[in-house]
């Protein structure tokens, strides 16, 4: 799945830069614990940064039910070392009621918003160099194999024929 993606991100139409850029803005967002509002975030970070809106789209696949619980915790243990604080013993749920949920929600919700930054910071800015290399690699690549394409019909060659 993350091969295709990448493929598929890197063959949309536009910049080099519009395309890593809205990618970095998705990965950056997955990182964050606002389930529900990754798009909507990535969105509004590429409307900052000039990305592409689809090239957001794929970069917040890489929060998905197999990754976030990783990237929660790392957040949350991130967050707790800078907020100087001590890791909040948490409770089994089925001993949670509302009052409890709320109380617990702040002392660990607030150090993963905090975790998330330099991880989605991070995360987005190596994922911005490293695609902005490769969509300029494959728009350069693709460049040439159409002007060669285009030199071998006005000589008369096919460029899909071959010799036996």
């Amino acid at each position: 799945m993350l091969t295709y993606v990448v493929k598929r991100t890197t063959r949309l139409s536009g910049t080099p830069h519009s395309i890593a850029a809205g990618a970095a803005c998705g990965v950056a967002v997955s990182f964050t614990p606002f389930f529900g509002f990754h798009l909507i975030s990535a969105f509004l970070l590429c409307l900052l940064v000039r990305g592409n809106y689809l090239a957001a789209a794929a970069g917040t696949l890489v929060g998905n039910p197999w990754t976030f619980p990783f990237m929660l915790v790392a957040a949350y243990q991130i967050g707790n070392a800078l907020l100087g604080g001590r890791a909040v013993p948490i409770e089994p749920l089925q001993h949670w009621d509302l009052a409890t949920f709320f109380v617990k929600l702040e002392a660990v919700f607030w150090p993963m918003v905090v975790g998330s930054v330099p991880l989605g910071l991070v995360a987005g800015l190596a994922t911005y160099f490293a695609l902005m290399r490769a969509v300029a690699a494959y728009q350069e690549a693709r460049a040439r194999r159409r002007q060669s394409r285009r030199g071998a019909k006005a000589h008369g060659a096919s460029p899909d024929v071959g010799v036996l």
